[in-house]
């Protein structure tokens, strides 16, 4: 079962059509990854000081459903992983009674803050960071 939060769609956050503003899907997605991140035990600013940061190079959002004011949501987070500098975070926003409102798919890397380029081995830099890299779908070691 994936990583999840819950949150609740407050008024200001839609728009004249009275349903979620589009952009709000986007940090609801950020707001889980950086509550996985954090569950891990990967604090921001632990990234910070080991020269590192997330970054998204592609996100897709697909519209299921619309959400209104008060509507109670989970937010799912999973880190998938393949070779190379980048990975996918997949994610889907669902409705209290299990209605898909979005999904959420973003092409990421780990960004070195001093060279400004993406990490070759992201998984490994994840891995040394966690206190649970299993969150994050990684093993342990």
């Amino acid at each position: 079962m994936p990583f999840a939060v819950p949150v609740t769609v407050r008024g200001y956050e839609t728009d004249t059509q009275g349903h979620l503003n589009q952009s709000v899907y986007l940090q609801y997605a950020e707001h889980a990854r950086w509550s996985l991140l954090q569950a891990s035990g990967i604090r921001q600013s632990t990234m910070v000081e080991s020269r590192v940061g997330p970054v998204t190079v592609e996100t897709t959002i697909r519209y299921r459903r619309e959400l209104r004011a008060g509507d109670e949501v989970e937010v799912s987070c999973a880190f998938v992983w393949g070779e190379g500098k980048t990975f996918r975070i997949e994610q889907t926003v669902r409705k209290a009674d299990g209605t898909v409102a979005a999904e959420v798919s973003a092409v990421c890397g780990l960004l070195d803050l001093t060279e400004r380029k993406l990490l070759k081995d992201p998984r490994a830099a994840f891995r040394d960071l966690a206190d649970d890299p299993s969150l994050l779908g990684l093993a342990d070691g």
